[in-house]
């Protein structure tokens, strides 16, 4: 019989590293779960940027309901008074930029007064959902007790 010739031997480490992967319970995918944090981390992220949106959008409906009340409010005690100034100063300061009041049914032969306000929404991407502006409206009843 014909001999072979001798097969070259890896050294000793390298049986070692092939025994490792091959052990059962040994798991070849180290590093996946970084990954797959880090894919679930931009989801989490952008579900945190709508929340915070739409709770910027709900404040903003809050605050513009009560620049309309407190404007109403102050243009019925008598039409010398700045309702519009009223109402800008009854919200955030953050706000007070963005917002417009104006109103309606005024003059001294009128029984109330409506003032409404509008507010575009701050957004925290620029553009994401366009122009978004809330608008309140609120009445109040003319202050009779000056007319006299």
């Amino acid at each position: 019989m014909p001999e072979h010739p001798p097969q070259p031997t890896a050294p000793p480490d390298l049986h070692r590293r092939a025994e490792r992967r091959e052990r059962p319970g040994h798991r070849p995918d180290r590093g996946q779960a970084s990954l797959e944090f880090l894919g679930f981390f931009a989801v989490l992220l952008l579900v945190a940027l709508i929340a915070i949106q739409v709770g910027i959008v709900g404040y903003t409906a809050q605050q513009a309901g009560t620049a309309a009340r407190v404007a109403a409010r102050v243009q019925a005690l008598d039409d010398g008074n700045d309702g519009a100034g009223a109402g800008r100063a009854a919200i955030s300061g953050w706000l007070s930029s963005h917002t417009a009041i104006t109103g309606a049914g005024g003059g001294p032969g009128s029984s109330q007064v409506t003032m409404t306000t509008r507010i575009a929404v701050p957004q925290l991407v620029p553009g994401l959902l366009g122009n978004l502006t809330v608008t309140r409206s609120a009445t109040m009843p003319r202050d009779r007790s000056n007319d006299q």
